[in-house]
């Protein structure tokens, strides 16, 4: 659920008599603007407490009758699809506040309907397009008239009886063990079975396939390219020794009970030393041993927003990357929208810097020369810049509606010199964000172009140091010929006013004819002369990699493996370690 009480606007007419809320149901001409956008079905989910079990609050007299089965069967729903917005707590975050203090006041028919039909300002409508019964709307809307729920802490306690060390230190290999090629090496997520497929960049075979946490989120890559760091929505973290004979696990924690990342020290002297976790849930990040993921210390993000000044009672922790310029993780702070630089140089005299930047960051990456640090507050249209020397907020640009940049993407711009570009999920624009402060400083840390694109619903931009392309994907969009194609605009042609793109017909090109075959995430391989792309089925529905020729834009190989369920997020082992994208 989102944004609640946003946009109380007509056709959902809201009027207050006497304190009472009622509901006009909208007229069915004015349905199509209470369609669920593709941004609105993107917002992030926690899908792993849904399978919380947690106590049930008392019922105030008066309120709504639930019985014990169908309080948790609310709780799945809510942790599942609405918390992502409305917050853990009910407190707010992208979306309004749930409070019983709001709720009650707007009553259970208000309630119903506003599940049921949305609103144009960003609620989806769950019942009209199907994605909630009746009955379970019904439910959903006692269920928001009882005093919210808490799942449980997850501490330092919880945190070391998670820990597991399977192959100690001085038990792993003293040199590679294997003939893979390391850095021409795929990390593959299959998002619903809980594993990655490491698959090898010159056969294109499977050559692993390695139990992880549920739903991979990111792969990151030590600064000596020995392990992979691999994070689960589940908050389960697997550190990977890539030197063993058959690359596996050799250590693995917890940080909570819901995560989204994590990252490796990278600073001269601190190569592979520590390592960092961020969590959803509880809302914290936990410093480990970069060797064994021995947990060293754990930090609450709880917090004041940088806008109002407000407490956030669970501001969740997204994007993290490793600066190259201090021993110093960046670790982007969702709700209370503050961007911490995290030194680990001493941890017994922890020094952590705070740089307010926009609420609700979500993820993002360097620029071409590792210095400055872009990352998008998606519901406020914005990137925010670091200089991660200087340690200092640079700015606030303003681009199209919910940028979704991944990492991001640069290249040189045939006029406006170095750029970064984001896609986005609220719109077809692809934003170009100048990032050269000494040749091209009129340019510099402003949007200097806004290309179309073929639709919203993009999740990543990709391009490569050696390539003379920019890859477009559009998974979310609601047309499948979008949602399974690529749009692919030349670098050269952007010194047009309106350049044109080239459609990938990327699903077509997998043979595989049944699903959505939604096509996301390019990446490419150590050459830059070829890049992959995931077409993510159902978990029961066939799904493939497409590789594309960059030199040509045509399909060079396909991927098919049993093995191969809902692949999503690729990483390249190189390009991760060294930040090129």
């Amino acid at each position: 659920m989102k944004r609640f009480i946003a946009g109380l606007v007509l056709p959902l007419v809201l009027v207050f008599m006497s304190g009472t809320a009622v509901a006009e149901k909208p007229k069915p001409s004015d349905l199509k603007r209470h369609q669920t956008t593709p941004g609105q079905k993107y917002e992030p989910t926690l899908d792993v407490l849904r399978d919380q079990n947690v106590e049930k609050p008392g019922s105030k007299p008066g309120g709504p009758v639930i019985s014990a089965a169908d309080f948790q069967r609310a709780n799945q729903i809510y942790f599942q699809r609405c918390a992502g917005c409305h917050g853990v707590l009910r407190k707010g975050a992208t979306g309004k506040p749930l409070t019983t203090k709001i709720t009650s006041k707007l009553g259970f028919e208000y309630l119903r309907d506003f599940i049921d039909y949305g609103s144009p300002a960003g609620m989806p409508n769950w019942g009209a397009s199907g994605g909630l019964s009746k009955a379970d709307i019904d439910l959903m809307a006692r269920y928001l008239l009882l005093e919210p729920p808490q799942p449980p802490e997850f501490g330092m306690k919880s945190i070391r009886a998670s820990w597991k060390v399977y192959v100690p230190v001085n038990k792993r290999p003293k040199k590679k063990m294997n003939t893979l090629d390391l850095d021409n090496l795929f990390s593959v997520t299959l998002r619903d079975t809980g594993q990655i497929a490491l698959i090898d960049g010159a056969s294109k075979k499977i050559v692993e396939i390695i139990e992880t946490g549920y739903a991979v989120h990111i792969t990151r890559v030590s600064a000596s390219g020995r392990y992979l760091l691999v994070i689960g929505r589940d908050a389960k973290v697997n550190l990977i020794d890539l030197y063993m004979k058959h690359p596996a696990t050799v250590a693995e924690i917890k940080v909570g009970a819901e995560a989204r990342s994590v990252e490796t020290s990278k600073n001269k002297g601190y190569e592979d030393k520590y390592a960092i976790a961020g969590a959803y849930w509880p809302p914290q990040y936990v410093i480990m041993d970069g060797h064994t993921l021995e947990p060293k210390k754990v930090v609450s993000t709880r917090g004041m927003t940088v806008d109002t000044q407000e407490f956030h009672p669970e501001p969740r922790v997204a994007a993290i990357v490793g600066s190259h310029y201090h021993p110093e993780f960046v670790v982007n702070v969702k709700e209370t929208g503050k961007i911490l630089l995290v030194n680990y140089g001493d941890l017994n005299n922890f020094q952590v810097t705070t740089i307010d930047a926009e609420r609700f960051l979500h993820d993002g990456g360097f620029d071409s020369t590792g210095r400055y640090f872009l990352v998008a507050a998606n519901a406020r249209n914005t990137v925010a810049v670091v200089d991660t020397k200087e340690r200092k907020l640079v700015k606030l640009v303003k681009t199209g509606a919910k940028p979704h940049p991944g990492r991001g993407a640069n290249f040189v711009h045939p006029t406006y010199g170095p750029v970064w570009a984001t896609s986005h999920l609220g719109d077809e624009t692809i934003a170009l964000i100048g990032t050269d402060p000494v040749k091209h400083p009129k340019n510099a840390w402003k949007m200097v172009q806004s290309l179309e694109g073929q639709g919203g619903g993009s999740l990543f931009v990709k391009t490569h140091p050696k390539s003379k392309h920019l890859y477009v994907d559009t998974p979310l969009n609601p047309e499948a010929e979008v949602s399974s194609s690529i749009a692919v605009f030349k670098i050269a042609d952007m010194a047009k006013k309106e350049p044109e793109y080239t459609v990938l017909p990327i699903g077509e090109w997998s043979g595989i004819t049944e699903g959505v075959r939604r096509v996301v995430q390019g990446e490419f391989n150590k050459a830059g002369d070829e890049i992959w792309f995931s077409v993510w089925n159902s978990k029961s529905q066939q799904s493939a990699i497409v590789i594309v020729d960059d030199k040509t834009l045509t399909k060079k190989a396909v991927i098919k493996d049993k093995r191969l369920v809902t692949p999503t997020g690729k990483f390249n082992v190189y390009n991760t370690r060294a930040d090129i994208y």
